[in-house]
């Protein structure tokens, strides 16, 4: 869907508005995010990657709010998560696109099996020799398998990157889950999509109504998992199954904090 609802940074429209109203009066509400390019600008340097002021200080009102739980969903691996979202033990976590899950005080993040990891160190080098030849691509360890990074290289490089590692993995590997996301290419030998960390983020809290916001292809998985009442924020361009729009990082605070104070009137003590 192609069609959602545009939002500037400065003004959120009726239908979205409505739409925060509505999903601020849900007996138990469940706010999932993706962090880079959703919550933090996309920077050069993943681990330079922090949440706008704004999107930080609307979330800790939210968290503090009864029947209110608040949730990360990244493509990154858990550990890294952690890091640049600098996040409290009560916010919940879902790493490397619903392979690791940090859900209250329980990490589930299952080793991997002895055929799994030697496939692992197979499509390591498979990725390294590919990224070798282009400058700026590196390869990133996550705990499912491996990432193609082509940010730092030029736009044919790029391309020409990600078009190699997918022939020599297709030739060398079965059953891999390829994940592609904005300048990188990820093989994992576990497959798992944000839909599923969504679904699981439901059930542990008993959410009655969901809202997720991502930039990435790969959120659109996450949005695919939504029903009825649920709202889906796609941040930035590109064709999605959201239903509404957000410009960027800067507006999705704006969103976060309308939907903050919507809820707060409706579930505070007066």
């Amino acid at each position: 869907m192609g069609t959602a609802a545009e939002v500037g940074d400065s003004a959120i429209p009726a239908a979205l508005r409505d739409a925060l109203t509505e999903l601020g009066g849900a007996e138990h509400v469940l706010v999932a995010l993706d962090f880079d390019g959703t919550l933090a600008p996309e920077v050069d340097t993943p681990d330079e990657a922090r949440a706008l002021p704004a999107s930080a200080a609307a979330l800790r009102a939210l968290e503090a709010l009864p029947r209110t739980s608040v949730a990360l969903v990244s493509g990154r691996s858990l550990e890294s998560l952690e890091r640049v979202a600098e996040a409290p033990a009560s916010v919940l976590l879902v790493g490397s696109h619903g392979v690791e899950l940090r859900l209250g005080d329980a990490d589930r993040h299952p080793p991997l099996s002895g055929e799994e990891e030697a496939t692992a160190v197979r499509l390591e080098q498979t990725l390294r020799d590919v990224a070798d030849g282009f400058d700026g691509a590196w390869v990133e360890r996550k705990p499912a398998g491996y990432a193609l990074h082509t940010r730092l290289s030029s736009a044919d490089d790029a391309r020409a990157a990600q078009e190699l590692a997918r022939i020599r993995v297709e030739a060398a590997f079965r059953g891999l889950t390829p994940r592609v996301g904005k300048n990188v290419l990820e093989f994992a030998v576990r497959s798992a999509t944000k839909g599923d960390g969504i679904a699981a983020l439901r059930e542990f809290t008993g959410a009655t109504a969901v809202l997720y916001a991502g930039d990435d292809v790969t959120d659109e998985d996450g949005f695919r998992a939504l029903g009825a009442g649920d709202v889906g924020i796609k941040v930035g361009e590109g064709e999605t199954a959201a239903a509404f729009r957000v410009t960027g990082p800067e507006a999705m605070a704006e969103v976060l904090r309308l939907l903050a104070e919507s809820r707060a009137r409706l579930v505070l003590p007066r």
